[in-house]
Parts: C-alpha cells; structure tokens; sequence
C-alpha cells in the first residue's frame, strides 16, 4: 500500500469492557476492544481499492472449503484468499454464489501456479481460475511463487528421479504477461508472492505496473521489519500468511517448540483486551497496516479470527515486535528447485 495512513475503521462497535474472576482481591482492568459484526478495518492499495484487513484463508482442507467459506461471508468476512494449487477455487465460488453476497462487496483474491509461467499460459489460467470462481474478474491476481515449474497440465512435473522439473519461463516475463489481464480488467489489481527483494527489484525495473501487494509468511516470530518498510516505501502492500506461524503442522521446521499463538508475550496482551494470544497477533498485522489471512474450518475459529480486528496501544505493538525471532518455517527451495529468500531474514543456509 502506499505512505498514507491507515484507512478510517468503518463503524466501529464499542465492545463492553470485562473483568477478570471476582475471586481475586485486586482486579485487572480489561482494556475495551473493538468488535463487530464483521472486520471494519480496511487498508488502500495503489489501485485506489480497499481491502479488508483481515482476509479467509483456504490453503489445505480442500472438501471443507465451502461450508467452511459459507460460514465465513455468513460472519461478515469480505476478503477470500484462494489459489489455483489449494484446488478450492470452485469451493469457493459456491460459497460465494450461494451466500447471497454481492461479489461487488467481496476482495477476491487468487494466485497463478508454477505451472502456468510461460506467457501464453498466464491468461488461460486466469481464465480457467475464473470460471471455477464463477466470476469474470478478481480483485487480485498474484504470481504465488517467482519459479517457473515446466509448464503444462501437471501441477508437479516430476522427472525419473523424482525431481520437480523447472521451467525456463523468467519471472519477469510472467508478470508482463499478469500486466495484460490486468489492463483488460480480468484482474483488477496484480501482485506478487515469496519474492526476496532482489527479485521485487528487479521486476519494478522491468515491468510498468507495480505490484499492489505482495503476500509473503510474516508473524511476530519473523517480523520481516525493513523488508515491510522497504514494500511501504515502494507503494506495495504486504500481506502476512501463517500469521499464527507454526500453528500449521504442515511446517515441520516448528514441531519441537511451543505455538506461536501460546507465546506468553501474546498471550499476556491479548488478556488486556479480553482477546486471546492468536487475536491479539492478528491485531499486531493490522497495526502495521498489513491485511492478514487466517484461516480455519471451524466455525467459532473462524468468528474469534475475525474478532482478530481491534486496536493495540503502542507499548503492546513494541512487545510483539520485541518477539522477532527471524524464524522462517516455509521454505520449498529444495524441493522447488530454487533458491527463495536469499537476502531475506530467516533463510537458513
């Protein structure tokens, strides 16, 4: 997003304040958090479109997706975040087309796969991606990762041995072909995904449409501060997926530690807002003005995810920034037969 602040929150509900067991002698006070109906808080790209702050997550739990989509527009969710490689566009799209919502009213974002790089297959994708959406247009399109696979119908191309093929498509060349669908309003804005900075740089000397927003892991145990700082400078909004970090089992690089959620330090703030610890790192995102992605198949998961959208006084901000541990927990460089991340915090060499 660009330098300006962040948007106005849209009504804002003043939830009532709690208290703490009357058991104890002397009680702490419960700082009253804003909640509502559904997420308030939006953030501008440099298309001039609002976002909301938090967005629905649909990685993994492809059969669940619907219902769990359902559930989400039902709790008042306006930003869903798909891909191609998920397999939930059409899940979500029947969410979408069943809900009763507007598609106006709904940030509809998705991402083109690895194996759709090379130029002449970036707009069939897109189109493929929209017909299972059941819509002719998405809020954004992102390149989810800057590696090109061999292109074709196989998501994971796979030699002899076992080894993903690669493609020889240039990334650069994938964005301008993004740039296209763009200014024929497939995609109403276009970004990026996993890239390092050398790579962004890259592309924004190479390219004309500068990326609306790069979507990239980032939590409070890998804060990425100047690399943020960096994408605000530029006019490009980031957006932080796995904001619970290790929560996911999928990322075996965080299985012999403690949940980040669980952390003590957010646990601690999100109890001075009658908010739990997984809320108040949703609420950090949001403070730094990046939108935030969570996602869940359980319904009363989904609603306190939402409820994630409240503010932090500072001192609570700094104590979740003070949590940076540069603690990368997804990194398919081996397997996808490219080096991510290279100049980035967290890279494990």
């Amino acid at each position: 997003m660009s330098n300006r602040a962040l948007s106005s929150a849209i009504n804002r509900v003043a939830a009532v304040s709690q208290q703490l067991s009357s058991q104890h002698a002397v009680k702490t006070p419960i700082r009253a958090a804003s909640t509502s109906a559904s997420a308030s808080t939006t953030f501008k790209l440099n298309t001039g479109a609002s976002v909301p702050a938090i967005g629905f997550g649909t990685w993994q739990d492809k059969e669940a997706q619907e219902p769990a989509v359902t559930a989400a527009l039902k709790c008042g969710y306006r930003h869903i975040d798909t891909a191609r490689i998920y397999g939930t566009e059409p899940a979500v799209g029947a969410a979408i087309k069943k809900s009763g919502v507007p598609r106006s009213d709904i940030f509809l974002v998705t991402k083109l796969w690895n194996n759709s790089h090379d130029p002449a297959s970036v707009e069939p994708a897109l189109d493929a991606s929209l017909k299972d959406l059941g819509t002719d247009y998405v809020d954004l399109y992102l390149m989810h990762w800057p590696s090109a696979f061999k292109d074709g119908s196989k998501m994971f191309p796979k030699d002899n041995a076992g080894n993903v093929q690669t493609g020889s498509a240039d990334y650069v060349d994938t964005y301008k072909a993004m740039e296209s669908c763009f200014k024929k309003g497939k995609a109403r804005a276009i970004g990026i995904s996993n890239f390092s900075k050398s790579e962004v740089e890259r592309l924004l000397k190479e390219t004309t449409v500068v990326p609306a927003a790069h979507q990239m892991e980032c939590h409070p145990y890998l804060s990425q501060k100047a690399f943020v700082e960096w994408h605000k400078q530029k006019g490009i909004h980031v957006t932080q997926y796995s904001p619970f970090g290790n929560q996911n089992p999928v990322y075996s690089k965080g299985e012999d530690m403690g949940k980040l959620m669980d952390d003590p330090v957010l646990v601690e703030v999100g109890k001075k807002y009658g908010k739990t610890g997984a809320q108040a790192a949703l609420a950090w995102g949001i403070a730094h003005e990046r939108t935030v992605i969570p996602k869940s198949k359980t319904e009363s998961r989904i609603q306190a995810n939402l409820e994630g959208d409240f503010k932090l006084e500072q001192e609570d901000v700094e104590k979740i920034d003070a949590l940076d541990k540069k603690l990368r927990f997804n990194d398919p460089s081996k397997n996808f037969g490219w080096e991510f991340y290279a100049d980035l915090d967290g890279k494990q060499s």
